[in-house]
């Protein structure tokens, strides 16, 4: 019993400050209960030291206004450091991710959907589990984990799969989920790949993947507990054709 506390603090100890980024467009319904869900987390991880930043993306609803006016009532409750980035236009999830890692100071960053799909709890599991094992690697969530719950329907599960498919077939990329959200990087791995980044819609987390292949960075997927969220900006239809156009272009580039 001994040895195996001393193997998870040691673990712990890998992970000293987070930072935290959240891409955000026209997110008005859902940021409430958002917003809750960190209030939550940050109550629980008081001995990790964590920087929250939110990037709006171009939003046309009340999005940056709610998320300042959360940030202006908690910072004087709490230790955890806050930030706004405002961009004038709807840059895409990557362009958003990209800013926001350009501020990020803290040692390890994790990106992940404000609509909280994926828990923020879900990297405590992960340090219970003791699988954030190498700071040298990346950790992809991963929907295709065998150990993954996940609750979504039938067609975006064909979908994806479909995805996954093209995928290793035009760019012979193994992982098998490539666009879950929840991913978690060594500060310098992630500013370097999106520092490098070209595409910034949907198709981004396929080009930061052969970023990090350039630079022989182990990828490596962890399950999570992924629950499907209403309002999603995902267009089920239009999404796949960009993100196939998207490969196209990234094989081209990195032939």
């Amino acid at each position: 019993k001994s040895l195996s506390c001393k193997i998870i603090l040691l673990t712990y100890i890998m992970i000293k400050s987070l930072s935290i980024i959240f891409p955000v467009f026209n997110e008005e319904l859902r940021l409430k209960s958002s917003l809750d869900h960190i209030n939550s987390f940050l109550k629980k991880k008081k001995k990790l030291k964590i920087e929250i930043i939110f990037v709006d993306d171009g939003s046309k609803d009340n999005s940056y206004n709610l998320i300042d006016r959360y940030i202006k009532k908690i910072h004087s409750k709490n230790k955890t450091k806050f930030k706004v980035i405002k961009s004038k236009s709807n840059l895409g999830k990557g362009g958003a991710l990209k800013l926001g890692i350009k501020k990020a100071r803290y040692d390890w960053i994790l990106t992940t959907d404000i609509d909280m799909s994926v828990s923020l709890f879900q990297i405590s599991n992960w340090i219970k589990k003791k699988s954030i094992n190498n700071k040298h690697s990346v950790y992809f969530g991963s929907r295709s984990h065998k150990k993954s719950i996940v609750k979504r329907n039938l067609l975006r599960k064909l979908l994806g799969d479909i995805g996954s498919f093209f995928i290793f077939v035009i760019l012979n990329i193994k992982i098998k989920d490539t666009q879950c959200g929840y991913k978690l990087y060594k500060k310098r791995y992630a500013k370097f790949a999106f520092s490098k980044l070209k595409n910034c819609g949907w198709d981004h987390d396929i080009e930061i993947i052969l970023l990090l292949k350039l630079k022989n960075i182990e990828i490596k997927e962890l399950p999570v507990k992924w629950t499907h969220k209403d309002n999603s900006k995902v267009n089920v239809f239009l999404d796949p054709i960009k993100m196939l156009i998207g490969m196209l272009i990234i094989k081209f580039r990195y032939a």
